[in-house]
């Protein structure tokens, strides 16, 4: 089954699949298999995928879309925030994906109308490249309730991609409650909303049932992006995305992969996330924190505190 995201009339499904975590940035799997996985998700009927210029996931979405007939939907996001460096970050994405046109196309981590205005050039120039037939809808993706809000005072936005889960793990400036406030005013004002992280970024993966029935239960969120490494991931979350809690012989297989805490790159080394650690896993070193893994159980308490979202389980 499909929706249309807002009124873009660009339908997907509501499974969509994140690609962030086979890429570089995260699994790091080969081209082949990564790819392999993606198609298996087309295939299964996931004809929306989530990736983004800094992502390095390109290669596999275009391995995985060669030969394959049906239609898929892309989104992909940039930091860019001139009208030139988002021209060269959309030229990017045509090339690499070997696509004419790029679904959708969203700023990438908007926090603020602050943020938003100093981006503001290279939103007018995704308008201009809409105009142009090279992407069909534009918006941005935030963790913050006030990103989700700066977004409604633009109409020309058409999608927001918000984070939000059960927990509030790395919202950055409110509570669970006021995210879904903002959320559902968006849509009531038209814009389509597809979720990141609903898993805590792999912090509420102990609860991985709970917190994905609880957010395919939020009656404005209409697709939920949700990051997979392997076909068995993928068959649960085909299973609970169509009302089943899926096979527990499954769960029990893929609840025994090896799992880590992943500090991104992106650290500043603030040291916030050091105290929350009940277990003295984190350390500062030079100018980044870094994990003992002896000592680390994934309670994922860390990330709560880890405003930049560097922190997560997988």
């Amino acid at each position: 089954m499909q929706i249309e995201l807002g009124q873009t009339g660009v339908k997907v499904s509501r499974l969509c699949f994140g690609s962030l975590t086979i890429g570089p940035l995260q699994a790091g799997l080969p081209l082949e298999e990564g790819a392999a996985l993606l198609r298996l998700a087309f295939e299964s009927g996931v004809n929306f995928v989530d990736t983004a210029q800094i992502y390095g996931t390109y290669p596999y979405i275009r391995k995985a879309l060669q030969g394959y007939s049906g239609d898929v939907v892309i989104a992909s996001k940039s930091y860019a925030y001139t009208a030139s460096a988002m021209a060269e970050a959309l030229e990017e994405a045509r090339r690499d994906l070997d696509r004419d046109r790029v679904e959708i196309f969203l700023l990438h981590e908007q926090e603020s109308e602050h943020t938003l205005r100093g981006h503001w050039e290279a939103f007018e120039y995704l308008l201009e490249a809409k105009a142009k037939g090279w992407v069909k809808a534009v918006g941005l993706s935030t963790h913050s309730v006030a990103g989700v809000r700066a977004a409604l005072a633009v109409p020309e936005i058409d999608i927001i991609h918000p984070l939000v889960n059960m927990a509030g793990i790395g919202i950055l400036d409110g509570t669970v409650e006021e995210m879904l406030a903002a959320i559902q005013e968006a849509r009531q004002r038209g814009k389509g909303i597809y979720a990141m992280k609903v898993l805590g970024g792999g912090n509420l993966y102990g609860q991985a049932q709970a917190a994905m029935r609880w957010a395919l239960g939020q009656p404005h969120i209409q697709a939920i992006a949700v990051g997979m490494q392997s076909p068995k991931e993928l068959a649960l979350n085909l299973q609970l995305f169509s009302g089943n809690d899926g096979d527990g012989e499954t769960w029990a297989q893929v609840q025994k992969r090896e799992r880590r805490l992943h500090i991104e790159d992106w650290c500043q080394g603030c040291g916030k996330c050091i105290p929350a650690c009940p277990q003295k896993a984190l350390h500062l070193l030079g100018p980044q924190v870094y994990v003992e893994k002896g000592r680390c159980v994934l309670c994922g308490y860390c990330s709560r505190m880890c405003r930049d979202f560097c922190i997560k389980v997988v």
